[in-house]
Formats: C-alpha cells, sequence, structure tokens
C-alpha cells in the first residue's frame, strides 16, 4: 500500500513557503505484531505548527527534516495485529500530513462516534476543545458577572471560548479580522459586541468604545491567540484583578525581528493582573469533565461547529497558510478520504 505524506524540507525563515516542503510517496508495510495500519480520514491544521518547523527549544520537540510533519488526525482501522484494534474501527492519532500510516497499537486512541461525528475530536471535542475549556475555565478561573474578552475569536480555539462563555452566562467581547467574521461572532455565536480589528485604526480605541457601549467598567478575562495589538489593548482596558489566559500569539510567529507591543506591561503591577501560558497537554486531568460536557452540549444542539474544510492532502498546505493570511473560520480540517 501506498501512502503520500508532507515532509518539512528545510526550516522556514519567516512565512513558510512552497520551497520548505516536498510531497513524498511512501510504501507502507504491512503491521507487524503489535501494529495497527491506519488510513486517515481527517486530518487538522493549527498555528502551533509553525513553531515546530523551527529547531528552537519548545515544549514538544522541532519537526524532523525530510521527514513527514506531525498533526492530530483521525482515520479508519484497515488492518490490524493488536488485539485492542479491529478494521472499521475509528482512532485518534498526531500522524497526520500522511493519507495513511503503520504504527503500533499505542499511539492509536479509539473515539466513539456514535454521538459525535469524527471530526468533532479534532475540533470541539479535541484537543481544540479542550485548550479552549482549559484556559477558561481554569487559568482564567471565570467567575460569575465576568466581561471576557477574546481575541481570533472565529478560529479554531476562540470560537469554542466565545461559546462557553455565552453558555456561563458572560458578557463576551470578541475580535476577528473581516465583515464577515464579525458577522459570524455576532449571528452565530451570540457574543455581545464583535470588533473588526482590520477596520479599526486603533484596538484600544475599539475595545474603550465596545466597554463603554456595553457599560460595564472594563475586561476581566482575556483570551489570547494573538499578542502583539490585541494583548496591549487588554491591558489597557482591563480591570483590577483582571486574569489574562494566554494561549497563544499568532502575531508573532513569522515575526523575524524583535515585537514592538506591547508597550504597556506595566499595567500588570498597576492593575494586579495575572497573566499566564498554559497547554493543553498539562490539563489532560479535565479531559473527562470536559467530554461530558461537550457532549451534553452538542446532544442540546448549544455547541456549534465552525469547520473551514480543504480537499485531499494536495490542499494540506493551502490550509495551514489560511492560518496566517485569515481565510480560516472556525477549526481548518482537511479531509483525506
Amino acid at each position: 500500500m501506498q501512502s503520500r505524506e508532507i515532509q518539512l524540507k528545510r526550516r522556514p525563515v519567516g512565512a513558510p513557503v512552497a520551497d520548505d516542503f516536498a510531497v513524498a510517496v511512501r510504501d507502507l508495510p504491512a503491521p507487524a505484531e503489535g501494529e495497527v495500519q491506519v488510513r486517515n480520514r481527517w486530518m487538522a491544521v493549527d498555528p502551533a505548527m509553525r513553531g515546530r518547523m523551527s529547531d528552537a527549544k519548545s515544549y514538544v520537540p522541532p519537526f524532523a527534516l525530510d521527514a513527514a510533519m506531525e498533526g492530530p488526525a483521525m482515520g479508519e482501522v484497515i488492518a490490524s495485529r493488536d488485539p485492542g484494534f479491529r478494521p472499521g474501527d475509528l482512532v485518534f492519532s498526531r500522524l497526520g500530513w500522511r493519507e495513511a500510516f503503520t504504527a503500533p497499537g499505542s499511539a492509536l486512541q479509539h473515539r466513539d462516534c456514535s454521538v459525535l461525528p469524527p471530526q468533532a475530536y479534532l475540533g470541539f471535542a479535541g484537543m481544540t476543545g479542550l485548550t479552549a475549556y482549559a484556559g477558561l475555565l481554569r487559568i482564567a478561573a471565570l467567575k460569575p458577572g465576568d466581561v471576557v474578552f477574546v481575541s481570533a475569536a472565529s478560529g479554531a480555539v476562540g470560537s469554542i471560548v466565545c461559546q462557553i462563555a455565552k453558555l456561563k452566562g458572560h458578557t463576551v467581547i470578541a475580535s476577528a479580522g473581516g465583515p464577515r467574521k464579525a458577522a459570524f461572532l455576532r449571528d452565530e455565536l451570540g457574543v455581545d459586541a464583535a470588533i473588526d480589528y482590520k477596520a479599526e485604526a486603533s484596538l484600544t480605541k475599539a475595545l474603550a468604545r465596545e466597554v463603554k457601549a456595553l457599560g460595564v467598567s472594563g475586561i476581566d478575562v482575556y483570551f489570547d491567540n494573538v499578542g502583539g495589538d490585541h494583548l496591549q489593548a487588554a491591558l489597557a482596558l482591563a480591570n483590577t484583578w483582571a486574569r489574562f489566559s494566554i494561549c497563544g500569539m499568532i502575531s508573532q510567529y513569522n515575526v523575524t525581528d524583535m515585537p514592538t507591543v506591547p508597550r504597556n506591561l506595566t499595567m500588570l503591577m498597576v492593575k494586579s493582573i495575572r497573566m499566564e501560558g498554559f497547554i493543553a497537554l498539562n490539563h489532560l486531568d479535565l479531559e473527562q469533565h470536559f467530554l461530558a460536557d461537550m457532549r451534553a452540549w452538542h446532544r442540546a444542539g448549544l455547541m456549534k461547529s465552525a469547520e473551514t474544510v480543504h480537499e485531499g492532502i494536495d490542499n494540506a498546505l493551502t490550509a495551514f497558510n489560511g492560518l496566517f493570511s485569515g481565510d480560516n473560520l472556525g477549526r481548518t480540517l482537511v479531509r483525506l478520504g
């Protein structure tokens, strides 16, 4: 059996370009004892993958050169010599960026798709959803009456943060780029205020305008996916004792010189703000509670699954680049078969 895969050929400087990657064809061996062969049906791309394309020290190892990259995927078992798996099983792995693979059974996790569709485990019921859940409920320690500001709010994590905050009765101010995304936040997710940051000369002034219009004193929680101007605005409009949950800083991932904002970090002291970065892998103890809530919200029709879907492995890099150009709405997925 053959499988096409996307390999990293060289480490990008600034924004990745096509020559940084290659499409390779591999002959897959039949499963040995304890191994399983899987045909991927879905894979997901996310901004954190940009960090693994560099060789800078991080919480996960960098992608190896001249080898397939890795990422979350849902697939179907087509052959197995592991007693824990049988053909037809739907499984989660971190062996995306390829059409199929043969791997030890220990690299796979069963997923129950009787309630949720398979791709949900790459979105609101997967690590993306857990990131939103842990970052909002544990890191930001959401409290009754909090006003929540979310950046990249129409994206994979941000759209789930908005929904959880609204489900729990909070006022949500959301920021995204472009009128289509702002309309999605208002009309589909029901946020209280949506800022199209691309239409604003000053994000700080735009956030101040929405705070005033809502009749609140400022923001109590900031869920950061962007950094840069968004973090600066959040610092400026934060209430005393605000909590900042730092999930990502996509505005900085392709920067090759020194960042220039935020310039008001002294507000951390002045306003006694608590700012904490986190990764979902450190909060796996919440997974069962998280999944129970997500399944319940899904059954009740309360959790919207926003997805941007690309077709085939040939479009995987287009899907990834769309994260940085702002083409995506919700979770960006690639359907592989």
